[in-house]
């Protein structure tokens, strides 16, 4: 079998959110696909060794290996999903609607996860639950308010997009972090609304290869 007609390989940890929206996108679009788990914790974090090192240099997960070509950022991933597996689209034909999605996914994906990632939380000594809720309460003042005027039963209309993959990763961080919900009433009722489907059912943190027991669905 060729690289380029090989199954697809994902290097992911369960419970990275950027992993976690790479997921729901192969589920979407009902690509089948191995995976290795990249555990982020153990022998002072796998991403960290040299074979992880020359797959990817940015020494994070998500990759994915997909037509002999292998791929790192979970948006760049999702984008070439996208453009060679059309169906189900996770971009809106209108252009409007398709500039409000990448507006949201980057609000999350370059404006809140990076700043309570695990590496930057790891400079953070004691204060790194009291950081990670600060970041995560700024971003998502400011995605209520956006999801005000754009969502539908999702972050953009009523058909699942891109910023939804980047949205149910991010409220799992919040309560992770034990962030009070209760401002962010359009977050959560679509997250709710996201989480009854079987796409992102199957791609959840406590389903993974890779959960340990305790945190198992």
């Amino acid at each position: 079998m060729s690289a380029a007609a090989a199954k697809p390989i994902l290097y992911s940890y369960f419970r990275s959110s950027c992993s976690w929206r790479v997921r729901i996108a192969l589920a979407l679009k009902g690509i089948s696909y191995d995976q290795v788990p990249v555990n982020l914790i153990k022998d002072g974090g796998q991403q960290f060794s040299a074979e992880f090192k020359a797959l990817n240099p940015m020494q994070q997960v998500p990759a994915l290996q997909i037509d002999g070509i292998t791929l790192s950022q979970s948006l760049a991933i999702i984008n070439y999903l996208e453009e060679t597996h059309p169906n189900p689209r996770l971009l809106p034909q209108d252009a409007k609607k398709r500039a409000q999605v990448r507006m949201i996914a980057d609000h999350i994906a370059s404006g809140i996860q990076p700043l309570q990632n695990l590496s930057v939380l790891k400079q953070m000594g004691e204060k790194k639950m009291e950081w990670a809720q600060n970041c995560i309460t700024s971003g998502f003042q400011a995605l209520e308010q956006i999801l005000q005027h754009t969502a539908g039963r999702y972050c953009v209309g009523d058909e699942v997009s891109m910023a939804d993959l980047c949205l149910v990763p991010q409220v799992a961080n919040a309560e992770r972090f034990k962030v009070d919900m209760r401002p962010y009433p359009t977050i959560t009722r679509i997250n709710k609304a996201l989480l009854e489907l079987e796409a992102f059912k199957i791609s959840h943190p406590s389903r993974q290869p890779d959960t340990p027991l305790e945190l198992r669905a």
